[in-house]
């Protein structure tokens, strides 16, 4: 990356930021130091991942330096089992506002923590718990396309940052305002004490999929269609009157 991170973040919210060259997985590697109890509030980097890893188990590979993959590993004091889900939702929050102000593209959200442009996924979140120790630890990794051709596009509905033309394509600058933003967000939150009207209202804001019909591919083999129409308080999708935990969620008619 253009600059060193270390040098260029004002943020006092990270205690250690790494870039490595190559890795399989940095949600991997950040899950197997939380054993560690000084290890909070850290950013791992990778200019390539090799066993990158998706919801429901999927893999995906990125050509070297043409994406952002990086994970954070934060413990959680006093955070409530029903506000845990939330995290991942802050992060798309945060990776949507610094897409919009750095890089000027119209970036929104699809639930549960998809980053869409026009329609098309530009960013994905995985959010993991890491076991042991007496308060709640989660690593949450971000991928984010940058400068992938259409060809190197990993699925038809995927896009990237060069080929929506944005206005800025350096991952330093990319990975500071998403940095930016989590640091600010997540300050915010754990100040008000984990509650998460304020947050909930931000991703409520920045969701495509509300007012929109869509198909939700359920645990079990069970399909539900009909119109998004909320997020609860647990960050559940409410599809009519069903609340939806998990689920491959696509978009039939977009409220955008």
């Amino acid at each position: 990356m253009r600059r060193s991170l270390t040098e260029s973040l004002e943020l006092s919210y990270f205690s250690h930021i790494e870039v490595v060259e190559s890795t399989g997985s940095t949600n991997a590697d950040l899950i197997a130091r939380a054993g560690d109890p000084n290890t909070d509030h850290a950013v791992l980097l990778a200019e390539a991942q090799e066993q990158g890893r998706g919801r429901h188990a999927r893999t995906w590979v990125s050509p070297p330096r043409t994406q952002i993959a990086m994970s954070l590993l934060v413990r959680l004091p006093g955070i409530t089992p029903d506000s845990l889900g939330w995290l991942p939702l802050l992060t798309g929050v945060a990776v949507v506002d610094a897409l919009r102000a750095t890089a000027a593209v119209p970036a929104n959200l699809k639930w549960p923590n998809d980053v869409l442009i026009d329609g098309r996924k530009v960013a994905g979140i995985l959010a993991e718990f890491a076991a042991g120790g007496p308060v709640p630890t989660v690593v949450v990794g971000t991928g984010v396309n940058v400068g992938l051709t259409e060809a190197e596009l990993p699925v038809p509905h995927a896009t990237s940052l060069v080929l929506a033309g944005a206005r800025e394509i350096d991952r330093t600058e990319l990975v500071l305002s998403m940095l930016t933003e989590f640091a600010r967000r997540m300050t915010a939150w754990q100040a008000a004490g984990w509650d998460t009207a304020d947050l909930a209202a931000a991703y409520r804001e920045r969701c495509a999929t509300l007012g929109a019909q869509v198909r939700a591919e359920l645990p079990g083999g069970k399909t539900l269609i009909g119109i998004a129409t909320d997020i609860d308080d647990a960050g559940r999708l409410l599809i009519g009157d069903q609340a939806v935990a998990a689920g491959d969620v696509t978009h039939l008619r977009a409220n955008y």
